[in-house]
């Protein structure tokens, strides 16, 4: 939050928009497939992860794709991971929700995404973090 006084000497609070980080998982024609480390990054800057979404480009006939994001030197920063139902598009509708059990990232941490699920014929996926 941040907080200053108007001329007016009335406080006003606004809120910092969130810190958004989006990685594109796979190119956007070929079907995804399982595996670890499909991606590795370093944190740009720290942040407390606030909410993980994934999406697709072309959904899954069957199987729910499903995806995890790590930190080295921690393990999996989900509990429970990312998952997009079949003919969907978004993990945003997923009948179960990615659950957050490690929120706290450093600047330069490196983070691994997997796919431990790749479900049929999904395509482009993206993984989203957003924290504060």
């Amino acid at each position: 939050c941040l907080a200053y006084i108007k001329a007016n000497g009335k406080a006003v609070v606004e809120t910092a928009p969130p810190k958004v980080i989006q990685v594109a998982v796979s190119d956007q024609t070929t079907d995804i497939t399982t595996g670890t480390a499909k991606v590795t990054f370093r944190m740009p800057y720290a942040m407390t992860l606030t909410a993980v979404r994934a999406s697709l480009n072309t959904v899954s006939s069957s199987g729910a794709p499903a995806i995890d994001i790590n930190k080295t030197g921690v393990g999996s920063l989900l509990s429970t991971t990312i998952t997009i139902d079949a003919s969907e598009k978004t993990s945003v509708t997923a009948a179960t929700p990615a659950v957050i059990s490690t929120s706290a990232l450093s600047d330069d941490d490196e983070i691994t995404i997997d796919i431990d699920t790749a479900g049929t014929g999904a395509k482009g996926l993206v993984v989203t973090m957003i924290g504060t």
